[in-house]
């Protein structure tokens, strides 16, 4: 298992060196992959030096540099020696430049795959009301395209930016030790580079933070509608949906075409100070051999050296492009990162078996900023008791699971298991007590075994089988092409509401959970299955404590106890439009009925009683 990287907040930090920070364990092999950079590209230069020593030893026979270090060699044997050295300097370039690229990739890997787990670690620690103010698809985008821009800067760019630093210092170093005139006339274009360089940088910058976003809008739109296919092709929205696509994307093409008129428009600007700079050397070196003040070997060293100095700098554009998609990119990462969880996870832990009792007391919530959505909320499940929630729609029944799960905090009140305020709880204590089945069953895309043993990974399988049995679930899976082994496909698509549902309850039950939490289990079901769903309740519901959020009251006729909700106009909230959940009356279901209240008139029109 990749291990958390220490992260450090320094929001008023650049990108790259806010990745600097990040990347604490690599930085050894960041200076080894620099180390192999820079032997590479010494060894690249030497080279020129070897031609210019030749070149000397045919134009200048005896009074040749070599011919100094090796008076008794002859011209060919002088020759030779450079050769042998030319040989051993060709193998040390391919030795460093194959370790350069292969630490340099390698590193890039590893940093893009570090990056990618911590922060999807990250978003899981989040809370819940973060998801539901960002698009999946825009996370998607960050952890994978993202990800993806800056590995590609650290395979090719941050090499790129070494070599070229070490290409301008070591060919300058050759110039200054043969000429210094010609050293300032060749790096007369460096500075004018330089500068366009920053000011090019500076000018990519918000154009690359577009294309960033634009390409998340892209993700987000795909993403939602591939999820939601069948009710595109249900309401033929295929042609809509397919230009909307169209629209997002062609968004993104015009960004990306800003930034690549101002990216590409770089390097013409450069190829004009190159010519400048190429061609004082060749004029002015030319005349210093002419009149005797210039070795012709070093002039032939200057001229090639002048193009292998200057000619690299039009690929810095390229470089920067590299390098402002990745520091936007890493903004957007480290923007991930930076998002604050405001729930903080409490520390006790209950026993190896709570007993169950939930407790709700003067309970008052809402969403964000917003208006309440509950008030005065005081509910009591004793352990080992079945009580229900029902209620119009809009009353906040399913606002209480939330509470419970501790997906949210209460404004006010106290939300308790076995006595303990949830805030006090461990996440891992809290929802480990609680088996939860939701009216929107989420399947993983796997096998029904997999499925079910989600809660519990090292169940055997006769416990899987068992749990399944106790849902009703295991007569269907056998009769299914490979039983258990079968593949459930992407939400459990290949399954029927129903099946899905049961197979949800067998994954519930299987955890032995305290708390049986249930949230309109059988909303989406047929009778049918719905009276399957009721069976296998009332056997998983044996010894534990079962709280059942319901809009069909023919699902809560058994419940030890009722709560009914009711949606009150908001008056007494900031906005008057909005309706408040609160406790209307609580009993059995005759007592309910009986008492002609608000689940009385529910029951008469569930049942057709008012017809």
């Amino acid at each position: 298992m990749s291990e958390p990287q220490p992260y450090i907040r320094e929001t008023a930090a650049t990108p790259l060196r806010r990745l600097w920070h990040y990347g604490t364990k690599f930085r050894k092999r960041v200076l080894l992959a620099t180390l192999c950079t820079t032997i590479n590209k010494a060894a690249d230069v030497f080279p020129e030096l070897l031609i210019g020593a030749a070149v000397d030893v045919i134009v200048r026979g005896s009074a040749s540099f070599v011919a100094g270090v090796l008076p008794d060699a002859t011209r060919y044997q002088q020759l030779l020696v450079l050769a042998g050295i030319n040989f051993i300097v060709w193998i040390i370039e391919s030795a460093s430049q194959y370790a350069s690229q292969l630490i340099w990739r390698n590193l890039a890997q590893s940093v893009e795959h570090d990056l990618r787990v911590d922060t999807y670690r990250h978003l899981q620690q989040l809370d819940v009301a973060w998801f539901e103010d960002t698009t999946s698809g825009g996370l998607l985008s960050i952890l994978n395209d993202d990800v993806n821009q800056l590995e590609r800067f650290l395979d090719v760019g941050a090499p790129a930016f070494i070599a070229l630093f070490w290409n301008v210092t070591l060919i300058g170093a050759v110039f200054v030790a043969t000429s210094w005139q010609l050293a300032l006339l060749a790096f007369a274009p460096i500075p004018i580079i330089a500068v366009g360089s920053l000011g090019y940088q500076r000018r990519l910058r918000p154009y690359y933070d577009r294309v960033r976003e634009r390409v998340g809008d892209v993700s987000s739109t795909i993403a939602g509608n591939l999820g939601g296919m069948m009710t595109i092709k249900a309401f033929a929205a295929e042609e809509r949906e397919a230009e909307r696509v169209r629209t997002q994307s062609d968004a993104y093409r015009i960004a990306n075409r800003d930034a690549i008129r101002y990216s590409s428009a770089f390097v013409p600007l450069i190829r004009m100070a190159i010519l400048a700079g190429f061609t004082a050397t060749l004029l002015i070196g030319g005349s210093k051999v002419l009149n005797g003040t210039l070795a012709v070997g070093l002039y032939s060293v200057l001229v090639f050296m002048t193009q292998r100095l200057l000619w690299p700098l039009t690929r810095i554009g390229e470089t920067l492009d590299l390098y402002q998609r990745a520091m936007a990119s890493t903004r957007r990462i480290f923007g991930v990162l930076d998002a604050d969880k405001e729930m903080v996870p409490g520390v006790l832990d209950l026993s190896d078996r709570p007993k169950g009792h939930l407790n709700l007391a003067g309970v008052r919530f809402g969403y964000n900023e917003g208006s309440d959505v509950l008030s005065h909320i005081d509910i009591d499940v004793p352990a080992g008791e079945t009580h229900a929630v029902v209620g119009a729609t809009g009353a906040g029944k399913s606002t209480l699971v939330r509470l419970l799960l501790r997906f949210h905090d209460p404004r006010e009140g106290v939300v308790s298991l076995d006595g303990v305020d949830l805030r006090e709880l461990s996440y891992q204590s809290l929802r480990g007590s609680i088996g939860f089945v939701s009216q929107d069953v989420f399947l993983f895309s796997g096998t029904v075994r997999d499925n079910i043993a989600y809660g519990r990974p090292g169940a055997t399988d006769a416990e899987i089988r068992h749990a399944a049995e106790l849902a009703e679930a295991h007569e269907f899976v056998i009769g299914l092409a490979d039983g258990y082994d079968s593949v459930v496909g992407e939400r459990g698509v290949k399954l029927s509401g129903g099946q899905r549902q049961r197979i949800a309850i067998a994954r519930a039950v299987l955890r032995d959970p305290a708390v049986l939490l249930l949230d309109e289990a059988t909303s989406a079901v047929d009778n049918e299955t719905e009276a399957a769903i009721q069976r296998s309740l009332e056997h998983v519901g044996e010894g534990r404590t079962v709280l059942m959020i319901a809009h069909r009251l023919s699902t809560v006729r058994k419940a030890d106890r009722i709560w009914v909700l009711e949606a009150d106009p908001g008056s007494r909230t900031a906005d008057p439009g909005s309706r408040v959940g609160r406790v209307a009356e609580a009993g059995t279901h005759d007592e309910l009925v009986a008492g002609g209240g608000l689940y009385a008139a529910l029951w008469r029109v569930q049942t057709g009683a008012n017809a």
